[in-house]
């Protein structure tokens, strides 16, 4: 009888120890989702210099170790309030939600490519990545990026009347981080008429001497013909980058008789 009691203690001790155990794993807390190595930079070459030009890919990785599943990532990228819009760019921001299945692991790898529009204005963005696990636990990482025009043109001075049979003076500077590949002018009439002992005239020209400069300053004077239409005419400087980008300035001149 003794014997049965002491083995009942036991079962019933045993039980409370269990019950015990499994109420702390009940109550027991993971802890939120680790981001580490978070990199980004231009996208052709997986920079990790937290730069980008306009008008290319953006690359972005991160380690992340989570002790759940992992829920969704978040990536976020929007400017500063003192970026001002010039003509022709646009403002930009960029979140998107990742939750397909190659994230939605213990550990994974954050990779992706966004694209930067070419109107997006230059300046100072912020980057934010949020990793949420199944349980609801988050974490997050920020950090700058600049995005940089890959060519800007500056202190553009240029006649505003010609006559025909003389020259006119342009000039402007350029900067151009990845090298100028070269710079060219077009000239082209609005629709003028052409009368008697005059020749329709259009100009082009490309000028290549500028060829791996990042600085320089375009300085021409343009020789119009005595036989050129008296009018306005539509003026196109075009620089053309190492890496194919191109920013063009517009401007009239009137030719006069």
């Amino acid at each position: 009888m003794k014997a049965n009691f002491k083995l009942l203690v036991l079962f019933l001790s045993l039980g409370l120890v269990l019950q015990s155990c499994s109420s702390d794993d009940d109550g027991a807390t993971t802890s939120a989702p680790v981001i580490t190595d978070f990199e980004f930079g231009e996208g052709t070459d997986h920079s990790t210099d937290l730069v980008a030009d306009r008008g290319t890919d953006l690359h972005l990785e991160a380690n992340i170790y989570a002790e759940n599943v992992v829920s969704s990532i978040t990536l976020k990228i929007h400017s500063h309030d003192d970026i001002t819009l010039a003509e022709g760019e646009e403002a930009w921001e960029f979140t998107q939600v990742y939750d397909d299945a190659s994230y939605q692991v213990i550990n994974a790898t954050f990779h992706e490519h966004i694209d930067i529009p070419a109107t997006t204005p230059a300046g100072e963005y912020h980057v934010e990545l949020i990793v949420v696990d199944e349980l609801g636990n988050s974490s997050e990482v920020e950090g700058h990026l600049d995005v940089l025009a890959p060519i800007t043109i500056s202190g553009f001075e240029m006649d505003e009347t010609v006559v025909r049979g003389s020259d006119f003076h342009a000039e402007f500077l350029v900067n151009a981080h990845n090298g100028i590949h070269e710079i060219s002018v077009d000239i082209h009439a609005h629709d003028i008429p052409v009368g008697e002992g005059e020749v329709e005239w259009d100009y082009e020209n490309v000028y290549s001497d500028y060829h791996d400069l990042t600085e320089a300053e375009f300085h021409k004077h343009i020789d119009v013909p005595a036989t050129a239409p008296a009018g306005e005419y539509h003026v196109t400087f075009t620089v053309e980058d190492e890496n194919g980008n191109i920013q063009t300035y517009e401007s009239h001149i009137d030719i006069t008789a």
